[in-house]
């Protein structure tokens, strides 16, 4: 858990352990394997299932527009990093939407 949280902070300092544990319980056995642990930005379906299961089904963001414009912008905040680990994504996709109390 704590590997999750320092990377989530690099993001977003103030980041709380609650929030990002809540990710990781949604994720749960998904995060065991490499591949399903981080979020690649230049497979459309990735980001489609990023849009359909966490921003619609689990947030309730209705509005495909506004869930891609959020998985867009963080993955140019994240553009440096090479593997994009799976809980960070969720989490800053979560802020940009506004719905990080949602969780």
């Amino acid at each position: 858990m704590s590997e999750y949280l320092a990377d989530v902070q690099r993001y977003d300092a103030g980041a709380d352990a609650g929030t990002v544990e809540k990710i990781v319980k949604h994720l749960g056995i998904a995060l065991r394997s490499r591949d399903a642990a981080l979020v690649s930005c230049t497979d459309q379906a990735e980001l489609d299932r990023v849009r359909e299961s966490w921003c619609m089904k689990k947030l309730g963001n209705s509005d495909e527009n506004r869930a891609n414009d959020a998985i867009a912008a963080v993955c140019e905040a994240m553009s440096a990093d090479n593997h994009k680990q799976r809980v960070t994504f969720y989490y800053l996709v979560a802020k940009e939407l506004g719905q990080l109390g949602d969780l």
